[in-house]
């Protein structure tokens, strides 16, 4: 099965599920609540990032659920994106994409600007002000995700995370779990 390039599944629409509509194994990774750039660190040997786009965008460039999400948080019309892979021992693993509305980047907050190849995940989990609205996994593209809306110092980004095909989640050594296939999603 052929996917799409990093850059369109990025803004692909994403669709929510529930723990019944996937493998425990496979539900486990996408609700884990502890840094997923540490958990791809811990299964490799070199975890690299590389940057797909970055800079500021106007809410034009957003997709209109991440319009919905943030707009009850965020009244800005700028917000900065970073997209990006997280490529493990030369395979990518893991595709994210970012959106900080410009009144968050305040304060210490304004480094999330300048992370460059370093991973968010380091960044986030070292922050004693990090916490988390809610975290839903879902299928973007064919592709297991998840989407969280996070805070830092109560400020709002929106952070959803594509798992790629290379990814260990779909490895059938993937805590044990048998090789993964997307169950249908039940509307």
């Amino acid at each position: 099965m052929g996917y799409q390039p990093v850059e369109t599944l990025l803004t692909d629409h994403f669709s929510a599920l529930s723990a019944t509509e996937c493998l425990p194994e496979i539900y486990s990774w996408l609700v884990d609540e502890s840094s997923m750039t540490a958990r791809l660190e811990a299964l490799c040997r070199v975890l690299e990032v590389s940057i797909v786009k970055e800079g500021f965008i106007t809410a034009l460039g957003l997709s209109a659920d991440e319009q919905s999400l943030l707009r009850p948080h965020a009244n800005d019309q700028r917000f900065w994106l970073r997209e990006v892979q997280l490529i493990a021992d030369g395979s990518p693993w893991l595709a994210g994409r970012t959106v900080i509305p410009e009144n968050t980047l305040q304060g210490p907050e304004t480094a999330l600007t300048a992370l460059g190849n370093r991973p968010l995940g380091h960044y986030l989990f070292q922050n004693t002000s990090l916490s988390r609205d809610y975290l839903n996994p879902g299928i973007i593209g064919g592709l297991w995700a998840r989407r969280s809306l996070l805070r830092l110092a109560k400020k709002p980004l929106l952070l959803t995370e594509i798992f790629l095909p290379d990814s260990p989640l779909y490895q059938s050594s993937a805590k044990g779990s048998s090789a993964c296939t997307l169950l249908p999603v039940q509307k």
